[in-house]
């Protein structure tokens, strides 16, 4: 199918955190595909509605409504990748966000579009009770988004399919956003799925990484914990979300042409 407009919804994934700057803008998964939906069409037009920090019901009750002013049909894509932010707070509670979770994706099938949703890797590196609830927590997060899938009319991307993905090498130095590596590899995963044009060799994984001294993995993990956790914990401690104040990338439908 040829696609007039990209609507891509969520949180810091889809944002493109921590991808290349683009205009003072991360570029990000999205805005690569969005590239080579334009070249399809000279009339094609993309928003990005998607915040970083936002949580589930954020995107459902405040980007959804938004999306749904612009959707004009099947040949209106929307991708929904929203959840991950609700998963890793103490409190989660499973029993709201993910009825929440079908809830949204139903009023952008309701509106007619083609939905893109998205099941994420649930394993990460190491090991202990960190990686064990991480795994939990996220194992159930993708069977909702399975049986939602299998609900609706939507195009299901497995995150399984590119476990290798979970490679630390690409993601940022934060390690939980992807670096520009990362992003292009998820936007030709995207594009393979959509029938349109992509690079082959995003499958292809990084060769063996060569084991760090104990020293410098040391100094890494104390300075990650420095500038990440440390911000991360003392926000959620004070309410506060990194997207507090910002507003989208693009918040309308703006003509797109590749880069």
């Amino acid at each position: 199918m040829q696609y007039t407009r990209f609507i891509a919804l969520g949180d810091s994934m889809t944002e493109g955190m921590s991808d290349e700057l683009v205009d003072g803008k991360y570029r990000g998964w999205a805005d690569r595909v969005a590239d080579v939906l334009a070249q399809q069409d000279p009339n094609f037009t993309y928003m990005n509605l998607a915040i970083r920090g936002k949580l589930l019901k954020q995107v459902v009750e405040d980007q959804i409504p938004i999306a749904l002013k612009y959707i004009e049909g099947k040949q209106t894509l929307v991708s929904f990748h929203a959840g991950a932010n609700d998963v890793l707070r103490p409190n989660y509670k499973p029993e709201l966000s993910l009825p929440e979770y079908e809830r949204g994706i139903k009023q952008l099938i309701d509106a007619g579009a083609t939905v893109m949703v998205f099941t994420v890797v649930d394993k990460v590196e190491g090991k202990g009770k960190t990686a064990t609830l991480w795994h939990q927590r996220f194992s159930a997060f993708n069977e909702n988004v399975r049986m939602v899938a299998k609900k609706y009319p939507t195009i299901l991307f497995e995150g399984k399919k590119a476990e290798f993905l979970n490679d630390r090498r690409f993601l940022a130095f934060d390690r939980l956003h992807m670096n520009p590596e990362g992003h292009r590899r998820l936007a030709n995963a995207v594009l393979e799925g959509l029938a349109l044009p992509f690079d082959p060799n995003w499958k292809i994984p990084l060769p063996p990484q060569s084991k760090q001294r104990r020293v410098k993995k040391y100094l890494i993990n104390l300075t990650w914990i420095l500038v990440f956790l440390i911000p991360w914990i003392w926000r959620r401690i004070r309410g506060k979300s990194s997207g507090d104040g910002r507003s989208a990338k693009y918040s309308e439908p703006i003509f797109w042409s590749a880069r």
